[in-house]
């Protein structure tokens, strides 16, 4: 069985820690809105599927595993990390790699709100005055917090939760990369403070699979219509 995979065809966004999920496992799935409108793929082939279903998502990423539909990124990664062993099979480590995946849930959100801090109905340079001072306080108090968390719990440790890899990690991986993007200013500052999780994100690169994944085009660079993205006048002065 395929899963299929269903989100927006240009864009990384949430869509894209279920990406790197499947990958690690090896699985076999179809990103569906990335297929040629002929071959059932598309922006609009996404929203008939979204018709079709009931009770519907409210919005993607969801994927479909034959009869069974998960929306929700975490939830989605919850499944996953169970049938592909990308989580602990004890409870409580399972609860515990949820828990940090809904931490980067909210980290996620904010860094969309550093460019975005208004309304998502509107562009940036209509609010650009407002996310100069969000974007301030994300990249001074907001990724300190959240990173420096994560780097505490690792503690010197090669993974997050136990002795092997989680989606924990994977997760971790594309927030580091998402925020060397957006913010490579202010994330070549706080470099000392992270040497640890700066470390896990080189460790996640360089395993196999991921690295064949990040070198083909099934990765979709980072661009200025997803959730990182860089704008000079929102990052600190080198």
């Amino acid at each position: 069985m395929a899963y299929e995979l269903h989100y927006w065809p240009t864009i990384q966004g949430r869509g894209e820690f279920v990406r790197l999920a499947l990958e690690e496992a090896g699985a076999d799935y179809i990103d569906v809105a990335r297929l040629a409108p002929a071959a059932g793929g598309g922006e609009e082939a996404l929203a008939r599927r979204l018709r079709q279903l009931s009770p519907a998502p409210f919005a993607p990423p969801f994927l479909v595993a034959g009869d069974l539909v998960v929306a929700q990124t975490a939830n989605i990664l919850l499944f996953l990390g169970e049938a592909h062993e990308l989580s602990p099979r004890e409870q409580a480590g399972r609860l515990l790699v949820n828990q940090l995946q809904l931490t980067v849930a909210d980290l996620v959100g904010e860094a969309h709100d550093a460019h975005h801090p208004i309304s998502s109905g509107l562009y940036y340079e209509d609010q650009n005055t407002e996310a100069a001072a969000r974007a301030k306080s994300f990249r001074e108090e907001r990724i300190p917090k959240y990173l420096g968390y994560f780097e505490r719990l690792l503690g010197g440790n090669d993974w997050l939760v136990g002795d092997a890899l989680s989606y924990a990690d994977l997760s971790v991986f594309q927030v580091v990369r998402g925020l060397q993007y957006a913010f490579p200013n202010a994330m070549a500052g706080l470099a000392p403070k992270i040497s640890g999780i700066l470390s896990l994100a080189d460790r996640v690169t360089a395993r196999p699979r991921i690295a064949a994944y990040l070198a083909s085009p099934r990765r979709i660079a980072f661009n200025t219509q997803g959730i990182f993205r860089h704008y000079p006048e929102l990052d600190a002065q080198p």
